[in-house]
């Protein structure tokens, strides 16, 4: 978990194209925006998140009390006797699954109509490469 964690600061703090798609075609996928809208709310950008990606409300405490209870779930280990959380598996939690997904998808839609800020903002792996090549050669010619 620590080494993944890790590997997760090194790609942010390197400012590394996160996201596949984007990184190799340069058309933002649904989530892109969302780890860096996350981390603009925690620095207490609220306008700069909302402009990132429109959703950063509601995912990004979704996403990290999921991750949160399964790192519990997985220092605890297997409770005998105990059965799994059953509300994961419900309807209600499928029909939130699924209007989520749809938000995400209709919100990912309409950003590349111009509205909700228009897409995201994405690097390709090529600019990151040329951008840090260049940056580089600068530091370099300063010696």
């Amino acid at each position: 978990m620590a080494a993944l964690g890790g590997v997760f600061a090194l790609i942010v703090s390197a400012r590394l194209p996160f996201c596949p798609l984007a990184s190799v075609t340069g058309i933002p996928c649904p989530g892109c925006g969302l780890t860096r809208a996350t981390l603009a709310l925690l620095h207490g950008d609220v306008h700069g998140a909302y402009a990132l990606h429109p959703l950063v409300f509601v995912l990004s405490p979704l996403f990290i009390v999921a991750v949160g209870n399964a790192a519990v779930g997985f220092v605890r280990g297997p409770r005998v006797g105990h059965r799994s959380n059953p509300w994961f598996a419900s309807r209600q939690a499928t029909w939130l699954a699924s209007l989520l997904l749809v938000a995400t998808l209709g919100v990912w839609g309409v950003r590349f109509f111009g509205y909700l800020g228009g897409p995201a903002p994405v690097t390709t792996l090529r600019e990151w490469q040329r951008a840090h090549l260049a940056a580089r050669a600068a530091a370099q010619a300063v010696r």
